[in-house]
């Protein structure tokens, strides 16, 4: 169950960016919970392209926490920023890539490839589907995480 506040939070990022050219959809944990399994949600995590995080950014310019900014780790690089909404985080990611095989980064995500829409109340919010999200953990170390989603497909058919 995702909560009433969350929930909320997300509608308005809904109605932010309708009729905008941006090409985005619920990742992490929302995106799973939206799609039916049964996981606890803390935040809101958004994934889009890099221009799409800076239009994202300026269209919630009096939520921003944290600037959108490039950011590199051992295993995933992207535009990364936050904001927060009626107390809830929203992580806001553009071209999100991974390294492969330890030596090589993969193209950014097309967001757009891996999209499928959920009808949730009178919205349609994209989310990333499950198999690729699955692929996302499981390449930024997150064994366990993707092992939750081969299980609940495996159930759900």
């Amino acid at each position: 169950m995702i909560d009433r506040n969350k929930l909320n939070a997300l509608q308005k990022i809904y109605r932010g960016l309708d009729g905008l050219h941006v090409v985005w959809a619920v990742t992490g944990s929302l995106g799973l919970a939206l799609q039916g399994m049964d996981i606890e949600v803390r935040d809101i995590d958004i994934q889009t392209s890099r221009d799409g995080a800076f239009e994202i950014e300026s269209c919630f310019q009096q939520h921003v926490v944290e600037p959108v900014r490039y950011l590199a780790s051992e295993r995933k690089r992207s535009y990364l920023g936050a904001l927060e909404i009626d107390g809830i985080k929203v992580e806001i990611m553009g071209d999100v890539q991974a390294l492969v095989d330890g030596d090589v980064w993969e193209e950014p995500v097309k967001v757009e490839r891996y999209r499928r829409w959920i009808d949730l109340d009178v919205m349609q919010i994209p989310v990333l589907t499950l198999e690729h999200e699955m692929v996302a953990y499981q390449a930024m170390g997150r064994n366990e995480r993707a092992q939750q989603i081969r299980q609940w497909l495996d159930a759900s058919g």
